[in-house]
This record gives structure tokens, C-alpha cells and sequence, in this order.
């Protein structure tokens, strides 16, 4: 009971550090992401990233569905030998 959790925090940086990652994120919609948090003379400190995307899982699921397509390939082309 002795402050809110969800209250709003200071972003302690330099200008110009705030410049770069505001300037970022907005022009190109990137995210900012948190990378480690640590504590230090009773301080919360965040280091902080612009993140990109990863195309990882786009091409994951790409696979997936080519698996898929494939299997169902194979299975109606199996159907047909034996029906025949």
C-alpha cells in the first residue's frame, strides 16, 4: 500500500538517447524491448533494444504448410493408386 504499482516511471536517459530510440521506434514501428533488468543501489536499471522482427517464424510456418500440402499430396495420390 505504499505506492502504486502501475504509476507511471521516469525514463532516466540522455536527450539524445531518447531521440534515437524515440526517432526509431516511431519511423520504422519498431519495438522497444526490454533486454536484462538489475538492480543497483536500490535502482530498478533496464537495458533497453529496438527490436526487429523475426522472420524465423514466418518461415516456420511457411514450412508447416508446405509439410502440410505435401502429405496431403501424397495421400490422394495414395487413394487413387489403390482405388484403380
Amino acid at each position: 500500500m505504499n505506492h502504486k504499482p502501475k504509476r507511471p516511471r521516469k525514463l532516466l536517459l540522455h536527450r539524445r538517447e531518447i531521440g534515437k530510440f524515440a526517432g526509431k521506434a516511431s519511423e520504422r514501428r519498431l519495438p522497444l524491448v526490454p533486454l536484462r533488468m538489475y538492480f543497483r543501489r536500490g535502482e530498478a536499471k533496464i537495458e533497453l533494444a529496438i527490436a526487429r522482427a523475426s522472420r524465423f517464424t514466418t518461415m516456420r510456418e511457411d514450412l508447416k504448410k508446405a509439410d502440410a500440402q505435401r502429405d496431403i499430396r501424397r495421400a490422394m495420390s495414395g487413394h487413387e493408386g489403390l482405388s484403380a
